[in-house]
């Protein structure tokens, strides 16, 4: 079991987040692309500097859709589900199913019915801060994938409805 913070860097430019584990060392950055189509965020193991995963939103699709890419080939995609209410994202990716309240970014990430992680977003931080609890290892990348695609679609989303607000 571990755990991860991943702080988004406010005042960057393109999305960029750093996470950490429990004593503040740096596991991971993630960059995401500025002015490129289609948008793409890199996850790099600061440990070793290496990219160990690659997030990449779909341009022409009805929905948000992403995909996971680790060495170039496939390993998630992430889809936002239509719904009147509640968001409702799907992800097929080694089985993994994810339930909770994705509005208030307070879900967890299971595997045949069994925990292997819970996503926790800080309220009283200055960016979004998500503290992240992995149970199972060796889903470390695909989970902090998971989260940066989920708080990418969040805030385009709240970009477009504070767009349309001021047009009225």
């Amino acid at each position: 079991m571990q755990q991860l913070y991943i702080k988004q860097k406010v005042f960057s430019i393109g999305e960029k987040f750093t996470v950490s584990d429990a004593a503040g060392n740096p596991r991971f950055t993630v960059e995401g692309s500025f002015m490129s189509i289609p948008k793409r965020f890199r996850i790099v193991d600061a440990r070793t500097g290496f990219e160990a995963a690659t997030i990449e939103k779909k341009v022409f699709s009805v929905m948000p859709h992403f995909d996971v890419l680790v060495g170039g080939s496939p390993v998630a995609s992430i889809d936002k589900e239509f719904t009147f209410f509640k968001p409702k994202y799907r992800i097929d990716a080694q089985g993994l199913e994810v339930e909770g309240d994705w509005w208030d970014m307070n879900f967890q990430v299971l595997r045949g019915g069994a925990l292997v992680a819970e996503v926790a977003k800080r309220w009283l931080s200055w960016g979004d801060t998500y503290e992240v609890t992995i149970y199972d290892d060796s889903l470390e990348t695909l989970v902090v994938a998971i989260v940066v695609a989920i708080d990418k679609v969040k805030a385009d989303e709240s970009s477009a409805s504070s767009a349309a607000t001021q047009t009225m």
